[in-house]
């Protein structure tokens, strides 16, 4: 008898380990982005430092359109057991409950926060013919030219929209929005000087601010990049509310064990600090942004409640 229950306490303790055992098969990741974007980088690099610490792949499920809606979707109709995540953005969970009168999901209740992954900021870029070399200069030239001085986003409804609203109240101008569908395309009429400024991914104006087609007034991170270290921060020409992150992270469905959580968090961290992971994310302008659940729940509140005013502001709706 004694030696019956010695055998089922051991056959429980090896079920309850291989229970919390995680992860024992391929995490699938949700992407809301078309496979070839940018954050594809990120994410294959996480990945394979995943594989190599767990011993499991990472599967790319990308299901792009409707503002990440239908990814948010999707990540909320599978299991909470941490073999489903998502790669969240800042426009997803921020900005959407601003813009959207009804949404699929609450930011808030309906994910669990595992880290931030990386922020991309903007550089705030003239066309070759606008009379201003500096921002000084074409925040007087807006002046000067209230409502007929326009700016590009690449696309309606994100940061890129929303950071000219915001200078728009602190500079007391009256810049018109005209949005795009992507940023070549917004690019592309910046060059042609159909609209005369855009807000635009630094890595994609690089190249023709070096080479003087186009006017770089400031850039919205906390600290110059060392791919431009010439081009001035908002924040030291006076704007300290115009850093401004286009940022993505990783969260799972709500009710998702701890223990896939904690595992998740510790490997996504881990390379996400790994030197030469930063080393290739700052090459094309990405700030890894490794966090704890509680710091990018925070990170999420503040953000939103950053947006609020200038989703107001600007009468935009994505209905």
């Amino acid at each position: 008898m004694k030696q019956g229950i010695i055998v089922i306490a051991s056959m429980l303790a090896f079920a309850t380990a291989q229970a919390q055992e995680f992860p024992a098969k391929p995490v699938k990741l949700i992407q809301p982005f078309p496979a070839g974007n940018v954050n594809d980088t990120v994410v294959r690099m996480v990945a394979d430092r995943f594989r190599e610490a767990t011993g499991q792949p990472w599967v790319f499920d990308y299901k792009p359109g409707g503002a990440g809606l239908i990814a948010a979707q999707a990540l909320m109709s599978s299991p909470p057991d941490g073999y489903t995540i998502l790669l969240a953005t800042s426009g997803l969970m921020s900005i959407n409950p601003h813009t959207f009168s009804k949404l699929p999901y609450d930011p808030f209740k309906d994910f669990a926060p595992i880290s931030q992954a990386v922020g991309s900021q903007m550089a705030f870029a003239g066309a070759g013919d606008v009379p201003a070399t500096s921002l000084a200069e074409f925040i007087g030239f807006a002046k000067a030219n209230p409502g007929k001085t326009t700016f590009a986003s690449f696309t309606a409804g994100n940061p890129s929209h929303f950071a000219g609203v915001i200078l728009n109240q602190l500079a007391g101008i009256d810049m018109t929005h005209v949005p795009y569908k992507g940023s070549p395309f917004a690019l592309q009429d910046l060059l042609g000087g159909q609209v005369r400024s855009a807000f635009l991914p630094l890595i994609s104006v690089k190249s023709h601010l070096e080479s003087g087609k186009l006017k770089a007034f400031a850039i919205t991170g906390g600290q110059r990049s060392p791919l431009m270290p010439n081009v001035p921060t908002f924040k030291e020409l006076g704007y300290p509310k115009m850093e401004i992150y286009i940022w993505s992270g990783f969260v799972a469905p709500a009710g998702t064990p701890a223990t896939a959580v904690q595992t998740l968090h510790r490997e996504i961290t881990a390379a996400l600090r790994a030197p030469e992971v930063q080393q290739k994310l700052r090459t094309i302008d990405l700030v890894p942004f490794p966090s704890t659940p509680d710091e990018f729940a925070r990170m999420v509140r503040s953000d939103y409640e950053r947006w609020e005013s200038a989703v107001k502001a600007s009468g935009f709706r994505a209905d």
